[in-house]
């Protein structure tokens, strides 16, 4: 009985040992199998997307009137709202100073053209006579055309010395310098103004062309190459429901040192009036690519310390390819480096791979 027992307790042993080894024999080939890294085949596509900014609206052409001579305001015949239209009389300034002046000199310009014209007919009639010899000596008809043209001389400085005169008293009027509207006034009646001093802190009158405006938006230094003339772009502003259609017109060529950024206007036609200048628009622009690009998942792009790049699967090994980032949108970003199509990526990268790392497909 004795030995039954014994030889039990040896066969369950026996038994149980076997189970063991048997166990860690089926573990040991699942410890070595590893996990299978998801790849992607690269291809080039073309991203379009839209990105939105803030813009400007301004009076197509703006201009601030100020007085040319010290005068006072003797006439306003404009006020804010006022449609104007190029060369209409808008202020009429007074300066007596000027038309004592203007008299002067009006009186100088018909003193000097008739003495001017009295040596002229002399020197002709001695001219006449000196044709018969020895009636006029040579040296009287020199002197005689030589006070002529001193005469003509005088003459022609009192002509110009009128044109200045002149012209001051025409700067007494102001009037418009294109179509628009009077968008600000800063004078009265009675006002002084001038060209320097207290009377020139303001300008007399703004005046804005309101029936073609200008939009303006600086364009980041990224999204610079996507954009050309021509191009069609949307935007709306909070006062108003609508959208509104507009197309670039001309583009700076140069960024700003400040914001580093192209500025980029349009012309809109304001044939409505609902808009206003000084406005702030929200522009959509569509960005789309003009040739075909690298678009990966975001996943697939590694932003480390040590740089940005995809890992690149070449025989089962990895390969890291530096590359630089374009536009993003949604889950995808553009890419650029030594990348061709059809090369396989690692479509979740991680900085912990390395170079050379077995890739198991």
């Amino acid at each position: 009985m004795k030995n039954k027992i014994q030889f039990s307790a040896l066969f369950f042993a026996a038994l149980f040992f076997l189970n063991s080894c048997n166990s860690k024999k089926e573990e040991a080939p699942a410890a070595e199998i590893e996990p299978k890294t998801e790849t992607f085949s690269l291809e080039k596509e073309k991203l379009t997307t839209e990105l939105r900014l803030p813009a400007e609206i301004t009076g197509f052409q703006q201009v601030d009137l100020y007085a040319k001579v010290s005068s006072f305001v003797k006439l306003l015949k404009v006020d804010i709202g006022t449609k104007v239209k190029k060369g209409q009389l808008l202020i009429v300034l007074e300066a007596p100073e000027i038309s004592s002046q203007l008299a002067a000199a009006e009186s100088r310009l018909k003193s000097m053209e008739a003495i001017y014209a009295t040596t002229k007919s002399t020197y002709n009639r001695l001219y006449e006579t000196s044709k018969v010899e020895g009636t006029i000596s040579k040296n009287d008809l020199e002197m005689a055309n030589g006070k002529k043209n001193s005469d003509y001389a005088q003459y022609q400085a009192a002509v110009a010395a009128h044109k200045e005169v002149s012209i001051m008293r025409g700067y007494l009027e102001i009037r418009a310098p294109f179509d628009g509207v009077v968008a600000a006034r800063n004078v009265n009646l009675g006002t002084f103004v001038g060209p320097a001093g207290k009377g020139s802190d303001l300008p007399l009158l703004t005046i804005q062309q309101q029936d073609k405006l200008r939009l303006a938006v600086s364009i980041p230094e990224l999204y610079t190459g996507y954009l050309h003339n021509g191009d069609e772009m949307s935007f709306n502003v909070k006062s108003l429901p609508e959208t509104f259609k507009a197309k670039i017109t001309r583009m700076s060529g140069a960024l700003d040192m400040k914001l580093r950024s192209e500025r980029v206007e349009m012309d809109v036609h304001n044939t409505k009036g609902d808009l206003l200048p000084g406005m702030v628009a929200e522009v959509l622009l569509p960005l789309n690519a003009k040739d075909s690009t690298f678009v990966i998942p975001k996943s697939a792009l590694v932003n480390s310390a040590e740089g940005t790049f995809v890992i690149k699967v070449v025989n089962h090994k990895a390969t890291r390819v530096d590359v630089k980032k374009g536009r993003e949108i949604d889950d995808k970003i553009e890419i650029f480096g030594d990348l061709n199509p059809k090369d396989k990526l690692v479509k979740i990268a991680s900085e912990e791979t390395k170079e050379g790392d077995i890739i198991n497909e």
